[in-house]
């Protein structure tokens, strides 16, 4: 496996060895672990994540919440020139997470034009992160390129079936028909405004939403 692209999409689980789970579960025998394996497979980068309570991650958050999208692709372009390419694949799939997690927390857990929201017991979630303009076009992971959806109403966004407008009114597209007795239909959402973050900086980018209604003539 040579991308963790490739990987997850080969490996949908994995079932963990007991004596694994046991070995995480003490934080002596896990710090080992942790550090053996960044010896072993991150030798290049095991610096970032060894100098300090995680300031790595940290230090990607406030990237990714603080940083206008102009200054954050710098960052990131000068990250690739610096790194091979299997350590900048490493980069770019720890900054998706963190882009994944920091979105559906924005917008309160909270599909922002269904308002879906389950909370559950268990670590399930059913709100996605969703770029507004794509990263391999943007290699734009902040805040402001981001929307809270529920998995279908994001696969219908990334496919042009719907967009925002610059009132963050919800467009629908006229190309596709569906079942419009269903209680899941998407034209049902047809100008409403969308639920925003609090915090009016994380409002999405208009400028990014111009960007996705003109790929799709919407």
């Amino acid at each position: 496996m040579r991308s963790f692209s490739n990987l997850t999409t080969a490996i949908k689980y994995v079932l963990i060895d007991n004596e694994l789970v046991h070995l995480l579960k003490n934080k002596e025998e896990s710090e080992i672990l942790i550090h053996f394996l960044l010896d072993k497979y991150f030798p290049n980068t095991k610096n970032s994540y060894t100098k300090g309570n995680n300031s790595y991650l940290t230090d990607i958050e406030n990237q990714i919440i603080q940083e206008p999208k102009e200054e954050y692709k710098r960052r990131l372009l000068s990250i690739r020139e610096q790194l091979d390419n299997d350590a900048f694949q490493e980069e770019i799939y720890v900054r998706g997470n963190v882009f994944k997690k920091e979105i559906p927390k924005i917008y309160n857990y909270t599909c922002c034009i269904s308002g879906l929201r389950i909370d559950a017991i268990s670590n399930v979630s059913m709100i996605d992160a969703c770029h507004i303009v794509p990263f391999s076009e943007s290699y734009n992971d902040t805040i402001t390129n981001g929307i809270a959806l529920c998995p279908n109403l994001h696969r219908a966004f990334d496919r042009g079936l719907i967009s925002i407008d610059d009132n963050y009114k919800v467009i629908v597209s006229k190309g596709f028909s569906e079942t419009i007795n269903s209680n899941y239909n998407i034209r049902q959402f047809a100008g409403k405004e969308i639920l925003l973050p609090k915090n009016q900086k994380y409002f999405p980018s208009i400028e990014s939403l111009n960007y996705h209604r003109g790929k799709f003539g919407l």
